[in-house]
């Protein structure tokens, strides 16, 4: 089967946002984009492995990544890679999800869902090497233990205190080391799925 032409040609990438230009174009959540991207770094072991799969004539060269303001998963996602782009390297290109749906038409999670953030990992010839969608398989894992904070955050009939103790929660989480594992892990995860890739 032949695989069909994807529609980010070298044009339609170099046509993305920088992610200075998409963080100054989003209408919520700034401080949170902020926050995530303060409190990810990248580290000199991580960075060396990068550059080294860089330095190979398939290695990744380039990096889209397509994500909304108001998703939780993008603000802590989408400054992980910002971060990663500038310790190694890469070029990053960043693409508003619901301007773009030729492109995450591509990145469809099981098939289906628009789910975001991608990131998708090129060669400097802009063939796709691999990609990451929404979040780490550590974090799908850990979600599992954090239902009873989830189902307070969505239970119906809460005073406005127990609504502002449910909300407050959720950015306590935020704040917190299992969040900032999630950040870790997703540079972890895409630098192990290139090194399985990029030979």
């Amino acid at each position: 089967m032949v695989q069909q032409a994807s529609v980010v040609t070298p044009e339609r990438f170099a046509s993305g946002q920088s992610y200075a230009e998409y963080v100054a174009s989003i209408e919520r959540n700034q401080k949170r984009f902020e926050e995530n991207y303060d409190g990810t770094t990248v580290s000199a072991e991580d960075i060396a492995a990068y550059k080294e799969l860089m330095a190979k004539p398939n290695g990744p060269a380039k990096l889209m990544v397509i994500g909304e303001d108001w998703c939780p998963d993008v603000f802590r996602g989408m400054p992980v890679f910002q971060k990663l782009a500038e310790a190694t390297g890469l070029e990053i290109k960043v693409f508003k999800r619901d301007d773009h749906k030729d492109i995450i038409a591509e990145y469809l999670k099981d098939g289906e869902f628009e789910s975001i953030p991608v990131a998708v990992f090129y060669t400097k010839d802009m063939d796709e090497i691999c990609h990451f969608i929404e979040r780490p398989v550590k974090a799908n894992a850990e979600m599992h233990d954090l239902a009873p904070m989830y189902a307070r955050l969505r239970k119906p009939d809460m005073t406005d205190d127990e609504k502002a103790a449910a909300r407050q929660e959720y950015i306590d989480f935020q704040n917190g080391p299992v969040w900032g594992g999630w950040r870790d892990e997703t540079i972890k995860e895409c630098l192990r799925e290139l090194q399985a890739r990029v030979k």
